[in-house]
C-alpha cells in the first residue's frame, strides 16, 4: 500500500511539473524592444495596475515624495522627453516619474508598467540633465524589457515546480533553492540590457549618452573604498557596466 501511495504521489508530482513546463513554454514571446525571447504571464494592463498599486508604498519606504515642485518638474520634463521621443511612447505603458525624499539612499528603480523612482540622494549628485536622462532611461529600459513581468513569471513557475517536487518525492526545498539561484543569477543580465536600452533612448531623445558613463563614475565614487551603496544591491558594480555602455554607444551612434 505504501508503494502504491508513493507511485500515486510521484505521478501527481510529475503531472504538476509537466504542467509548469508546458505553461511556461506557452508564455514565451519575443520582446519587441530587446529582441529577446522571454516568458511573461502579465498583460501590459496588469503590469500597469501592479505598478500603480505598489507605487504609494514604495514612496513611503523612502520618506515620501520630495517636497519641491520645481525639482520634481525637472524629473518630469526629462522623463517625458525620453518617453515622447522614443519607442516608449508606443509601448502602451503609463510612465510616471517620482522624486523621493530619501537623502541617504543612492538609488533609482522601476515598478512594472511604468512607475519610475529616483531618490534625492542620487538626484543631488547628478551634474546635468543628460545624466538624469541616463538614470531615467535605464529605468524605462527595465519597463520595456518587462523584467519585473519575467521575474514574476519565473517565480510562479518555481512555485509550481516546488509543489510538484514536494508531492512527488519530497524534493521541494531542493527545487526551491535552485529556483532562487536562477532568479538571482538573471538580475545582472537585466541591468546590462537596461543600460543598452537606456543608451538608445538617450540618443533617440537627443541626450548625450556619454553622460551615462558619468553616472557610473558618480555611483562608483559614492561607494567609496569600503562602503557598498544601496544602488548596488539591485545593480551590478558600475565599473563592470562602463565597457558595455561604451559598446552600446558605438552601436547606436552609427
Amino acid at each position: 500500500m505504501k508503494s502504491r501511495g508513493f507511485k500515486t504521489r510521484l505521478l501527481i508530482g510529475i503531472a504538476i511539473v509537466a504542467f509548469a513546463y508546458l505553461r511556461k513554454c506557452s508564455q514565451q514571446e519575443v520582446n519587441p524592444y530587446t529582441g529577446k525571447t522571454q516568458a511573461v504571464s502579465l498583460s501590459p494592463e496588469q503590469e500597469i495596475a501592479i505598478g500603480l498599486q505598489q507605487a504609494p508604498a514604495m514612496a513611503q519606504q523612502h520618506g515620501g515624495l520630495y517636497p519641491n515642485d520645481n525639482t520634481q518638474a525637472i524629473v518630469d520634463k526629462i522623463g517625458t522627453n525620453l518617453v515622447n521621443n522614443t519607442v516608449a511612447k508606443k509601448s502602451g505603458y503609463q510612465f510616471d516619474f517620482h522624486l523621493l525624499r530619501d537623502e541617504k539612499t543612492i538609488n533609482a528603480f522601476a515598478l512594472p508598467g511604468g512607475q519610475i523612482f529616483i531618490t534625492h540622494a542620487l538626484f543631488s549628485k547628478l551634474k546635468n540633465e543628460d545624466q538624469l536622462a541616463g538614470v531615467l532611461g535605464h529605468e524605462i529600459g527595465h519597463v520595456l524589457g518587462k523584467h519585473s513581468n519575467e521575474r514574476i513569471t519565473d517565480a510562479n513557475f518555481w512555485k509550481l515546480l516546488t509543489m510538484g517536487a514536494s508531492v512527488g518525492a519530497d524534493l521541494g526545498q531542493l527545487a526551491n533553492d535552485i529556483g532562487q539561484q536562477t532568479l538571482l543569477k538573471n538580475g545582472r543580465g537585466d541591468e546590462l540590457e537596461s543600460d543598452e536600452l537606456g543608451v538608445k533612448l538617450m540618443i533617440d531623445a537627443g541626450y548625450n549618452p556619454e553622460n551615462l558613463i558619468g553616472v557610473m563614475e558618480i555611483l562608483k565614487a559614492a561607494a567609496g573604498p569600503n562602503r557598498v551603496p544601496e544602488f548596488q544591491n539591485t545593480h551590478p558594480d558600475p565599473e563592470n557596466r562602463i565597457e558595455r555602455i561604451k559598446e552600446a554607444i558605438r552601436k547606436y551612434s552609427k
